[in-house]
This record gives C-alpha cells, sequence and structure tokens, in this order.
C-alpha cells in the first residue's frame, strides 16, 4: 500500500489558557478564505475573534486600521469585555507629530480598548536611537533602520504580549505586493496568523464608513496623505497614483519589514554571518 501523504500544517495556535490547538493546512486557508471573501468587514471580524485566541490589531492607525477599530467598538454588547481586541502600536520614534497625537485622542475616543506602545528596543527617545545608531541611518543603512525601529519591537510585542493572531489593515486597492491579498494568511517565518478584515474595501469605502461614523483621523489626510509612515519616508500622494505610492517615494520599496519578516530572517542570518567574519579576521 503507498504511504497516505500528510499535509503539513500552515500554523499552529495554542490558546495557553484553554490548552486548545488551531492548526491551519494550506487547504483549509483555501477553504477558510473562499468562505470569506464575500463577507463583510464586520462579519469578518466577529469570526475572527470567536475563532482565534490570543487575537490582537497591530496597527500605526491608517485609515483602514482606525475604521477597524471603530468597527470592533460597535461590537462591544456581544462581549463580557468592553474592546475584545487589544492594540499594538509601534512608535518607531519618527512618526509625525500628527500621528502621536491622534493616538491621544483615539485614546479618548475609545478608552476601553487597550493600547500596548513598543519603542525601539533601549530607546525613549529619538535622541536615545541617534545616540546608539547615529542620525538618519534610514539613508545609510536603510535595512537595519526598518529593522531595529519597526520589525524588532514588534516581534517582540508578539513573543511578550503570546499574540498567535493579528489584524491588520492591508487591503488589495492599496497596490504593489497587496494587489493579490488574501483575508487569511500564516506568515511563513514565524507562523502568526494575519487577518486582513478590510482586504477587498477600496480607499472610497474606507473614507466613507469613516465619514458616515465620524471616526478619528490623521489630519494629514487632509494634506493629501494617504498611507502615513515616517516622516522622512512619507509623502502626499499625487493625482492618479497609488494609495501608498508617497511611502518611500522615488524607490521600488513598498514595504517596511513588519509583513516581510522571512526577508528579515534571511537580512539577520546574513548579518549575523557578516559579524562572525569580522570577528574572525
Amino acid at each position: 500500500m503507498a504511504p497516505v501523504a500528510v499535509e503539513q500544517p500552515a500554523a499552529v495556535v495554542q490558546n495557553a489558557q484553554q490548552d486548545t490547538k488551531i492548526t491551519l493546512t494550506q487547504s483549509h486557508l483555501k477553504f477558510i478564505n473562499s468562505q470569506l471573501q464575500n463577507l463583510e468587514p464586520q462579519q469578518i471580524l466577529q469570526w475572527a475573534i470567536l475563532t482565534f485566541p490570543r487575537l490582537y490589531q497591530s496597527t500605526a492607525f491608517g485609515l483602514t486600521g482606525l475604521v477597524t477599530i471603530d468597527m470592533i467598538s460597535k461590537l462591544q454588547p456581544q462581549y463580557a469585555v468592553a474592546h475584545p481586541i487589544e492594540l499594538i502600536f509601534v512608535d518607531t520614534l519618527h512618526h509625525f507629530n500628527e500621528t502621536l497625537n491622534l493616538v491621544d485622542r483615539l485614546k479618548k475616543r475609545y478608552p476601553s480598548a487597550a493600547l500596548h506602545i513598543y519603542k525601539p528596543e533601549n530607546c525613549d527617545t529619538v535622541e536615545d536611537f541617534n545616540r546608539l545608531y547615529g542620525e538618519r541611518l534610514w539613508e545609510t543603512d536603510e535595512a537595519s533602520y526598518d529593522f531595529l525601529v519597526k520589525v524588532e519591537p514588534i516581534q517582540r510585542a508578539y513573543e511578550e504580549l503570546g499574540v498567535r493572531a493579528t489584524l491588520t489593515g492591508r487591503r488589495k486597492s492599496q497596490g504593489g505586493k497587496r494587489g493579490d491579498l488574501d483575508i487569511v494568511e500564516v506568515e511563513e517565518y514565524t507562523g502568526l496568523i494575519k487577518i486582513n478584515p478590510l482586504a477587498n474595501w477600496s480607499f472610497k469605502d474606507v473614507h466613507d464608513y469613516m465619514k458616515s461614523n465620524d471616526v478619528p483621523y490623521n489630519v494629514l489626510l487632509d494634506r493629501g496623505y494617504r498611507s502615513v509612515g515616517d516622516w522622512h519616508s512619507t509623502a502626499p500622494v499625487g493625482e492618479g497614483e497609488d494609495e501608498r505610492a508617497g511611502r518611500w517615494k522615488g524607490k521600488a520599496k513598498t514595504e517596511c519589514g513588519i509583513h516581510e519578516t522571512s526577508k528579515f530572517a534571511k537580512f539577520l542570518a546574513a548579518k549575523k554571518v557578516a559579524q562572525q567574519e569580522e570577528a574572525t579576521a
């Protein structure tokens, strides 16, 4: 008799409190995405809350993330916890002041939403960061900069908080590598499950929801920005350009590394080898 092929799980999620596991194979992921494809974001959020233990929302308070927060706040009557999803925000120390002001406004608007803020390791201020790594590191070593201010802090957050699944604000209409985005993904390197509840919404859908529900937003939106990151790598978007065209303008780059963990695993491995070779020399 020929051996039976066993499909390897794409991810295994364990609930530490209930000691239960959720195993997702590639075929299971495909089936889940086919079922969620035609659901509204609110329905996807309800499904995610009921399905995944240790579910958080990682957000830089972009438009989609803000809409997600507001949608979750309106699910409150159905859950014992006022805001059932806790938030993770990575403060890169290089955000616009308008972004940091928005964080304060959101705390007042959604006081029951627990917010975890993570910064680059051993740094509280931009002066701390410059002292450790030098000024304008994004110009001299962009990969190291991305790792230090974004990838390492979010991975530390996932580890310390025991995150098994996270909601993101990515959408297909943002262009670039997000054009064929699934609603549910499994991160290749870490096995983290990522849910993109508004993956099928357009910029207009998001903007209309914000207006209808009076959702607080970054005032930079009124100045032509559509996707806001660090001040030194974000610009207003021109007429007819992709929504994220203002990020790293003039470069082929479209992602900072938070959603490219496998790429940064290779980067770290190469850097470690280089350091070992330097030490040997």
